[in-house]
């Protein structure tokens, strides 16, 4: 998890992967959208493998955390 940090001074607190304005979400919407490995890191050459294994971890274990759904008024 040493790859992704949050900065309240980056991208308005968001993680983000290396201190790079790159956010897991932007990445993770690359790889829902179908995006491969390899499409990403043509896209953003600065990251390497490893960053995007990271995000993935993160999400898993932001997962892992307790939600409640509440009902908008």
């Amino acid at each position: 998890m040493e790859r992704i940090s949050i900065d309240p001074l980056i991208c308005n607190g968001k993680p983000i992967v290396r201190g790079k304005r790159i956010t897991v979400q932007t990445i993770l919407g690359y790889l829902a959208s179908g995006d491969s490995k390899e499409e990403i890191l043509k896209q953003y050459p600065t990251l390497e493998p490893e960053d995007i294994d990271a995000v993935l971890k993160f999400a898993a274990a932001m997962m892992d955390a307790k939600y409640e759904i509440k009902q908008l008024a």
